[in-house]
């Protein structure tokens, strides 16, 4: 059997324990990172992007619009602002957030960097709800 250690999500609406997991993958600011039981502390800052995760032989998804990781040889908490399984995403509300976001960049006033961020994350949680 695979050594396993504890994964704790952590957002300002929830805490998710996810249990003992045998491997998290997420997405840093300078590229993907992974973690298996043992790995040497850590603290890394998270981008948005697609968290994957393998316990008990099963492979599922998170979508995450950032945040951080602390990384300890037996556990993992990923601070996050979000955090959600793709089979909790609402696709019709994403995709009415991508055209939101679509529609908002041609316009003059807006703050066009809060409306990339806008478009990467709504176009992250359509990428994960088909996972």
């Amino acid at each position: 059997m695979a050594k396993s250690f504890q994964l704790d999500i952590v957002t300002p609406e929830k805490v998710i324990n996810e249990g003992q997991v045998t491997y998290l993958r997420a997405p840093s600011t300078d590229g993907l990172f992974g973690v298996e039981a043992g790995h040497t502390h850590a603290i890394i800052a998270l981008d948005v992007g697609e968290i994957k995760v393998v316990k008990d032989n099963e492979t599922y998804f998170l979508a995450t619009s950032g945040g951080y990781a602390d990384i300890q040889p037996e556990s993992v908490m990923l601070l996050v602002e979000t955090a959600e399984r793709s089979s909790e995403i609402d696709t019709d509300r994403a995709k009415k957030a991508l055209d939101r976001a679509e529609q908002k960049k041609h316009e003059a006033h807006v703050d066009q960097a809060r409306t990339r961020a806008e478009i990467e994350r709504a176009r992250n949680r359509l990428k994960i709800v088909n996972r």
